[in-house]
């Protein structure tokens, strides 16, 4: 990393430090926006960008414009439930973070050479639900997106180096759509009330995660960052094809939530998503092949 990028970054990461209590490390810290089409969260009203970063997260992936790639594998995703730890709201989403000493919890196939592990997973969503998601498909927008975040410990001894690497991360996205109550999500919206401030922590033990994925196999990927500084271009982002369905009142939990804490005036975390990014020169792999249309 030469000189100005990593000026760069230490900046960045004085803005987050400055957004998040210093008694607890944020593994992945998200971003909040006001609306979609009003006042932009602190964090988004003036560029934040890396020098010369050229793979920015998120993107619009544009159906016919992915390309299949016949020699994607099949992603192999093994979760230990034993291995969930805390639910924890940092601000400005809430992270369900996991045991990631050993390798219990893994993906492994797909896009990826090495196998990761688990660190924590997340959401972003919208206050209303004609947006929440951060990547769009065809410039649609879901209600809210979850996203699995892995680290490379094959190569990397500790997650927070895995960041600062262009093969650092793997990051499952999973759009959420308005349909049927998700029978798993809620043993996790129960526990939301809990954490309605920022800074509160609980306990949250044996759940597994891989219920909260579509049964379709089928996935776009591309190489992006981080969507919340230190934005670095570390991710290889594994978007699942197909959503799953979670109920208003599921959605109504997680816009119950508080980017403030015990005490302050209380403001609602709702559009927690960073702007979309352009694509650039980037190729968006598909592991499907798009129909072609008569």
């Amino acid at each position: 990393m030469n000189g100005v990028k990593a000026k760069a970054l230490g900046c960045l990461y004085q803005q987050l430090k400055s957004l998040r209590s210093p008694a607890r490390p944020c593994s992945l810290a998200a971003c909040s926006r006001k609306n979609r089409n009003a006042a932009l969260h602190p964090l988004w009203q003036s560029p934040l960008t890396i020098p010369g970063g050229t793979r920015q997260s998120p993107i619009n992936i544009q159906w016919r414009d992915s390309v299949y790639d016949p020699f994607l594998k099949p992603l192999k995703i093994s979760y230990d439930p034993t291995t969930c730890l805390h639910i924890w709201n940092n601000g400005y989403s809430f992270l369900v973070e996991f045991d990631d000493s050993t390798d219990r919890s893994i993906i492994v196939g797909g896009p990826l050479e090495n196998q990761y592990r688990l660190k924590q997973f997340h959401f972003h969503w919208g206050a209303i639900n004609d947006w929440g998601s951060e990547h769009t498909v065809d410039s649609k927008f879901y209600p809210a997106e979850l996203h699995l975040v892995h680290w490379n410990a094959v190569e990397y001894p500790t997650f927070e180096e895995a960041v600062m690497e262009g093969n650092g991360l793997a990051v499952i996205g999973v759009f959420l759509k308005l349909g049927a109550r998700h029978e798993g999500l809620q043993t996790l919206v129960d526990a939301l009330p809990a954490v309605k401030h920022k800074d509160t922590v609980i306990e949250f033990d044996v759940f597994d995660p891989s219920c909260l994925l579509p049964s379709c196999p089928d996935y776009w990927t591309y190489a992006g960052s981080l969507t919340t500084p230190p934005l670095t271009e570390s991710v290889t982002w594994i978007i699942k094809k197909k959503p799953i369905e979670v109920d208003e009142d599921q959605l109504e939990a997680f816009r119950m939530l508080l980017f403030t804490s015990d005490g302050e005036e209380e403001k609602r975390m709702v559009d927690n998503f960073r702007p979309l990014q352009p694509l650039m020169d980037r190729t968006v792999r598909s592991s499907f092949q798009v129909p072609i249309s008569s």
